[in-house]
């Protein structure tokens, strides 16, 4: 009778869109030189770039709530089966697929890749990792305990600059860092309420779309890329840039977990996110490496600290403060200051290079080296890009990493878990 009971459940919590945390990973029996099967969930956008990269090995299914955004995915992959809502797809082709490449707005990332990771699917996941802190630690946890491949969308991580300004700092030619500046330009935020109610379009699934979330109008500025700036569906430009951005100081100085988080900026809005904030985490000392504090920026212009050493932003994104010197890098390029101190000094090469961001997916699916943003490295960034506008719209506090606690700050607490609508609970 238990037996029945169980089976019965599992089966109204399938049907009613919850997760069933008793599912047996479905893995199907791949040899060395076989091409994978992979799932595509979010076709338009950078879901494009995604798809485009898999090409190689074998694209079996597409998923995308709107039919528009996904353009003309499903007709360039008329082998690949089609659907709008990722729950059915796992349960029609389950035993079909190896791996799945998620491209969604950030408050479906974490029901997609808990899905297809409770499933034993290998996941490749755009950044930010997920919504909440609590639903970054779930992932990362579930990755480890079913020895998946992931790799988090940090895509710039195989660039040149990136690379060489993480072995500059590894090897101490700038002494000691004990500070690190890093920021995003712009003042994108703030978005405007909308005031009218039109329609749904007919190539859009608003239901699925909305996904694990409270009911909401539809609104072509909100959906399908205005969401980033709203706190119910998106991250803002902290959690857009910042798993890229802080990917340098995080690789360099082998960070992890922040044991005290500050943020200001500009009133906090309920409904949308800033145009601009400041973030500082403190990290303890770790190994050989002393205490580092790293100030996270959105800012138009860059932080205050550029215009004290007399630097403009353009083109760079971090300043590392070290004994010996300062280095200012970003993505594509980097110099050591004071100029005349280090002139002629080149960047150590002791990196390998990547294959490739998305073939080191792949190859880590077929047993070789972890790829190189697997959720064991990434998840503890996204969870401190996260953690940053939970203290701009909270306030500051103790970080308890170990048991996901806001110490003395309540408010903040609130912040780390959301509640899923019904039918999206995590049992």
């Amino acid at each position: 009778m238990k037996k029945i009971t169980r089976r019965l459940a599992m089966k109204s919590t399938l049907a009613a869109g919850g997760v069933w945390l008793g599912l047996q990973p479905s893995l199907r029996a791949l040899a060395p030189s076989e091409k994978l099967n992979i799932a595509v969930i979010g076709a338009g956008g950078q879901g494009k770039a995604n798809l485009n990269a898999s090409g190689k090995e074998n694209v079996v299914a597409i998923c995308d709530v709107d039919e528009s955004r996904a353009g003309d995915a499903f007709d360039k992959h008329p082998k690949a089966k089609k659907f709008h809502d990722f729950r059915k797809m796992f349960d029609s082709m389950e035993k079909e697929i190896d791996a799945v490449a998620i491209s969604t707005p950030d408050h479906t990332h974490f029901h997609t890749a808990f899905w297809a990771m409770q499933r034993g699917k290998h996941v490749y996941l755009e950044k930010p990792l997920a919504h909440e802190v609590w639903e970054v630690r779930k992932l990362t946890q579930l990755a480890k305990e079913k020895k998946l491949a992931t790799q988090l969308g940090a895509q710039r991580h195989t660039m040149t600059g990136l690379r060489q300004s993480v072995e500059i700092v590894r090897a101490g030619v700038i002494g000691e860092v004990s500070e690190v500046h890093s920021w995003i330009g712009g003042d994108r935020g703030m978005s405007a309420i909308p005031k009218d109610k039109p329609a749904v379009p007919s190539h859009v699934k608003w239901d699925l779309w909305l996904g694990p979330n409270a009911d909401f109008n539809f609104h072509p500025s909100i959906c399908p890329y205005g969401w980033r700036f709203w706190w119910q569906f998106g991250t803002g430009e902290t959690g857009n840039w910042g798993c890229h951005i802080l990917d340098i100081p995080f690789w360099a100085l082998n960070l992890k977990y922040p044991t005290r988080v500050e943020a200001s900026g500009p009133e906090v809005h309920g409904l949308t996110t800033p145009k601009s904030m400041n973030t500082s985490f403190l990290f303890p000392a770790e190994g050989s490496r002393g205490p580092v504090t790293l100030h996270w920026y959105h800012a138009k212009n860059g932080p205050p600290i550029l215009e004290k050493h007399g630097l403009k932003a353009g083109g760079f994104n971090n300043l590392f403060i070290g004994s010996k010197g300062m280095l200012l890098c970003g993505f594509n390029s980097w110099k050591l200051l004071p100029e005349d101190k280090f002139q002629g000094v080149k960047a150590p090469k002791t990196f390998a290079d990547s294959p490739g961001f998305h073939q080191e997916w792949f190859d880590a699916i077929r047993g070789g080296k972890t790829a190189t943003c697997n959720f064991d490295y990434s998840g503890p960034m996204t969870e401190t890009v996260l953690l940053g506008n939970v203290a701009y719209r909270a306030g500051g506090f103790a970080w308890d990493s170990a048991n996901l606690q806001c110490q003395g700050n309540p408010k903040a607490q609130a912040l780390i878990q959301r509640q899923y609508r019904k039918g999206w609970e995590i049992s």
